[in-house]
């Protein structure tokens, strides 16, 4: 059985505190969990271990009125501003938890994959990638790697995770439109690199130009597919 927890629309600070919270109160014998959030303004996550500093020009993110949070779990820097985000539990009793952390990857990210398939219709077939890609290892979308959802080689999805003795916490982004150029050409340390790799391997269904609403409808749908995908796979 799966528990779909919808806490609305939050700062990125509070966001990323209740996933924290949400794997320390993890019951090992409970139900899995899906969190699904919003964020109050334009934001953006980066993993743990991360020194935001290094990779993004802090005096232009403030200038852009963009709000930084660090995750519970680890990986790049994802902008949350063109994306779907969602948190996914998994008890470490439950049937479906696997001891390696990859195959626990690949579980969530095949829902994902199969409910972004459906929604899409593509002729070509979504799939996860077998092995890490070259590009700049600090920015998500910049750098495709194992078991991420690609669509001729463009990602679409990734995630990161932490795992404890109760069980793990998954954190996934979904990419839904392109990222903004001029905005990353004000904020990233490293312009041209990173801006070219994530311009090159990100797959974005609305592309360069969507509206609110698209936007808006586009992760209302996938929400209730990723749901729906899940529940089946338990």
């Amino acid at each position: 059985m799966l528990q779909v927890l919808d806490t609305g629309s939050n700062s990125a600070d509070a966001n990323m505190r209740f996933d924290e919270k949400l794997l320390s109160e993890l019951n090992p014998d409970g139900s899995p969990i899906l969190h699904l959030y919003r964020w109050s303004g334009p934001c953006a996550t980066y993993g743990y271990f991360i020194d935001p500093s290094k990779h993004l020009n802090l005096e232009k993110i403030q200038k852009n009125r963009l709000t930084l949070a660090r995750r519970p779990t680890g990986g790049g820097i994802v902008f949350h501003i063109w994306d779907l985000a969602f948190s996914f539990l998994m008890p470490a009793n439950h049937s479906c938890f696997a001891k390696s952390t990859l195959d626990n990857y690949r579980f969530v990210n095949e829902a994902v994959k199969e409910s972004m398939q459906d929604f899409l219709q593509l002729r070509d077939p979504l799939e996860l990638i077998p092995s890490d890609l070259s590009g700049p290892n600090h920015f998500c979308m910049a750098r495709p790697t194992i078991y991420d959802v690609v669509h001729q080689g463009r990602k679409i999805a990734g995630a990161a995770q932490r795992r404890r003795k109760n069980g793990y916490l998954h954190q996934g982004t979904i990419s839904l439109a392109l990222p903004q150029p001029e905005l990353l050409r004000e904020v990233l340390a490293s312009k041209k690199e990173v801006l070219q790799a994530m311009m090159a391997y990100t797959f974005a269904p609305l592309g360069q130009y969507w509206s609110v609403q698209a936007m808006q409808s586009m992760r209302d749908e996938i929400q209730k597919r990723l749901a729906e995908n899940l529940r089946a796979k338990l």
